[in-house]
């Protein structure tokens, strides 16, 4: 069994899943606004399994889509991580660095402060050559996240297959960066 990685970043605890994540989850997972980009919200029993999955992979392998919180009150925002697609995507196989935070907490810098966090992980302990991000064409506050934290975006936009044909979040882009490229970025 792999050893779990946990870390923190400044303001935050990136750590395993827990049974009292799972109403904060909920309630973000339903909020319209977090889920703009998101085919739908998700009802309660999808967002519990889509908890209970991002538990299990981190059970299974180590790391993943881990529970995100403030270090300092203790409480759970949302997700960030790194995730291996299980969609069928173009450019797959791949590892992709994601995140999901409510909306109380937009704005502040988390998401970025997460996500390079998760790059370190993903290119130092688990010595991946490349972490890729995808969203939607009209997320650009998640682009600006991508962005921030160094990756660039490729010419590679794809119709997401998870999204039903005809949906406007079916056109997707494709952000990249590889070890090299991460190693050269300023402290």
């Amino acid at each position: 069994m792999p050893r779990l990685i946990e870390f923190d970043t400044p303001r935050l605890r990136l750590r395993q899943w827990r049974e009292d994540d799972l109403t904060p989850f909920a309630n973000l997972n339903a909020d319209p606004e977090v889920m703009a980009h998101f085919p739908a919200p998700l009802e309660y029993p999808a967002s519990n399994a889509l908890a209970l999955r991002c538990q299990a992979l981190i059970a299974e392998r180590g790391w993943g889509f881990w529970a995100a919180e403030l270090k300092e009150s203790g409480q759970f925002i949302g997700f960030v991580g790194l995730h291996t697609p299980i969609a069928e995507l173009p450019f797959a196989p791949c590892v992709e660095v994601g995140w999901r935070l409510a909306r109380a907490h937009w704005g502040r810098g988390l998401a970025s402060e997460a996500a390079r966090a998760a790059l370190t992980v993903g290119f130092e302990r688990l010595e991946l050559a490349e972490i890729v991000s995808f969203t939607a064409l009209g997320n650009l506050r998640s682009q600006a996240v991508m962005e921030r934290i160094g990756m660039h975006r490729t010419d590679e936009d794809f119709d997401h297959p998870a999204v039903p044909p005809g949906s406007p979040l079916r056109a997707h882009c494709l952000y990249r960066l590889d070890r090299g490229r991460w190693q050269q970025q300023p402290g």
